[in-house]
């Protein structure tokens, strides 16, 4: 009898994954998925059932002990594993969350093998299956919807390891630098309603310069403070916190011409461009590890 070979590609659901060629397809077509979100689902497949901790992940990923804060790096991993497979912690059809221990897959996995030249289909393994009492079986996962912007937004896999000193005090100069134009407008009303008074939106136009920085100078001071202090979960918060930052950031990108009467326009305009692309440094920043907490004290909490 021939020995079969290990298992080189799994299916689940309407997924198809090649541990050779380190792709994931649905229903034939290829879905963009890194190298490490897809280890850790090479590594759920080839246990389906069975509890993966989050310290076998990050042993997996980072094998050469590289100094990383593992817990965020696998968290990362999974949540954008979760998002190609359009699959939900909340309410997972195949990875479920098992809270500060780790994952296990839960959907039948096939395994394919290669047994000489034939293809050999190994049967699915038997285990429970979460299915919400409203459906009649599991329904496929839908399609991860990208809009522009997420397709053009950096992902933790695309950016530059840097030390956690260095990206966190770039981080809190840029909430700084916020904040002094917050401060420096509502002490400078009269000369901005003064310089806004040529427009044909000048009253709203002052409105809406005295509501943004009085609102978002406790933003800016909750950041500082949640960097400062390492914050739990900052990333996350960050990320949401970020798409109500991003055209509140774009109109204060605006802030340079406020100051023409004491620079020139070409000033303002660079000045300008340069506020245009703080927003997506600060979540980049974030990305880099400016929230992460020290690897040593997470794991003295652990």
């Amino acid at each position: 009898m021939t020995e079969i070979q290990p298992a080189r590609r799994y299916r689940f659901g309407v997924f198809e994954a090649d541990s050779t060629t380190g792709e994931l397809r649905r229903k034939g077509v290829r879905i963009k998925l890194h190298s490490q979100p897809f280890q850790v689902l090479v590594m759920l497949l080839e246990r389906p059932g069975e509890l993966l901790t989050r310290e076998e992940i990050s042993r997996e990923l980072w094998p050469d002990g590289t100094f990383v804060d593992y817990e965020h790096g696998v968290n990362s991993a999974v949540n954008r594993l979760r998002d190609a497979l359009g699959d939900k912690a909340s309410n997972s059809r195949f990875i479920e969350t098992l809270a500060r221990r780790g994952y296990r897959f839960v959907a039948p996995v096939e395994r394919i093998t290669l047994n000489g030249d034939a293809l050999t289909e190994a049967p699915a393994l038997p285990f429970s299956v979460k299915v919400p009492p409203s459906s009649a079986g599991p329904a496929a996962p839908a399609e991860p919807k990208l809009g522009l912007l997420d397709r053009v937004l950096s992902t933790t896999e695309d950016l530059p390891k840097s030390p956690r000193l260095v990206v966190q005090t770039l981080f809190i100069l840029l909430q700084l630098m916020y904040l002094a134009f917050y401060i420096s407008a509502l002490a400078n009303l009269d000369e901005i309603n003064q310089l806004l008074s040529s427009l044909t939106f000048a009253t709203q136009a002052f409105y809406v310069t005295m509501v943004t920085a009085t609102i978002l100078i406790p933003v800016r001071t909750f950041l500082i403070s949640a960097v400062l202090f390492h914050a739990p979960g900052l990333r996350e918060k960050f990320q949401r916190i970020w798409w109500f930052l991003l055209p509140v950031d774009g109109l204060w990108a605006l802030s340079p011409f406020l100051l023409l009467h004491h620079v020139n326009y070409g000033l303002a305009l660079a000045c300008m461009t340069f506020l245009v692309y703080s927003p997506f440094a600060q979540r980049s920043l974030i990305l880099m590890g400016a929230g992460t907490t020290n690897p040593e004290i997470s794991a003295t909490l652990r």
